[in-house]
């Protein structure tokens, strides 16, 4: 191309020559230029990439709708303040069941943290991760998680890993009039019968020792809480639900992916007839348990307890707690 054709080329659409064309050298090619500032484009953005996060994590590499955005840069996490009175004089213990579902973890703490401390809600993250060769019994988790939270906590969110609450008017207080369940039939994006209380199940302590806890007698996944709707109503209890929530099965973000995670959902022996029954013996009495450590972790700034848990098994009441 000829200088005369390079320089009609660089003609703005009105005519003439843009005004800082008159400051370069005669044979300046602003090809370079181009080049620089594609460059420092880049640098930028991939300075911001690895300086801040975009969106939550979701399992199987994508990016969900609903997903949470982090801030960027990391604000520092909200901590409520001992002498803050808008708190209230509430402290909730999260129990969280849980067995090797790392990828689901790290998007769960950091976002209920962040939920519950924007809500203003005192909370405890209780990690109860099952280590030893049983059968998954979330049941007993629950009741072990209820037993070593402590006293400094006054009632439980019986909470499932993989279930993120996306309407901040979902709530999360103190449920003094009795058991509340936040996922709700009419909520979650799965079951919608109207005696399911899984998912996400609030109660003040004295409730839940009211019910005597959980069966422990449900090995590998499912039933244990329609069991447990029995136990609440057989205490005279009344399970509550939200209302005035519009934003219907999109309330949640269910981050379980069954391709990936194939869930236990064998009956063996007895077990197809016994998981039709209520307990009416065992629960927060007899859970045979150890726990092997208790560590606390901050999951992205976010603080959390671990308890390895060790769970027994009376092979000649529940046989089917192996798949053997």
């Amino acid at each position: 191309m000829g200088p005369a054709r390079r320089r009609a080329a660089l003609r703005l659409r009105g005519g003439g020559s843009p005004p800082f064309l008159g400051l370069l050298p005669g044979r300046f090619s602003v090809f370079p230029l181009f080049f620089l500032a594609l460059l420092l484009g880049f640098a930028s953005l991939l300075w911001l990439q690895l300086s801040c996060s975009g969106e939550a994590p979701v399992p199987g590499g994508g990016q969900s709708r609903g997903a949470p955005r982090q801030p960027c840069p990391p604000q520092a996490p909200l901590l409520p303040a001992e002498d803050e009175p808008s708190w209230g004089p509430h402290r909730l213990a999260l129990l969280v069941p849980f067995r090797e579902r790392f990828e689901e973890l790290l998007a769960f703490v950091p976002y209920m943290h962040r939920f519950l401390s924007k809500k203003r809600i005192r909370h405890h993250i209780f990690i109860l991760n099952q280590v030893d060769h049983f059968r998954f019994n979330r049941a007993s988790l629950i009741n072990v998680g209820f037993l070593e939270s402590g006293n400094d906590t006054d009632y439980i969110a019986m909470h499932d890993v993989d279930l993120l609450p996306l309407n901040e008017q979902l709530d999360y207080g103190f449920p003094e009039a009795g058991p509340f369940h936040v996922a709700s039939p009419e909520l979650h994006p799965l079951y919608h019968y109207k005696t399911y209380v899984g998912g996400i199940l609030l109660l003040t302590k004295q409730h839940y020792e009211m019910c005597n806890g959980m069966s422990n007698r449900f090995w590998g996944w499912g039933r244990e809480d329609d069991e447990f709707y029995r136990r609440i109503k057989g205490a005279g209890l009344q399970v509550r639900r939200p209302s005035g929530i519009t934003t219907g099965y999109e309330t949640f973000q269910h981050l379980h992916d069954p391709a990936w995670r194939k869930r236990d959902q064998k009956r063996i022996a007895a077990q197809k007839q016994e998981q039709f029954k209520v307990d009416r013996e065992g629960g927060l009495n007899n859970v045979r348990y150890r726990i092997e450590s208790r560590t606390a972790l901050s999951v992205a700034g976010a603080p959390c307890t671990v308890l390895n848990i060790l769970l027994d098994c009376d092979a000649s009441e529940t046989p089917w707690c192996t798949f053997g």
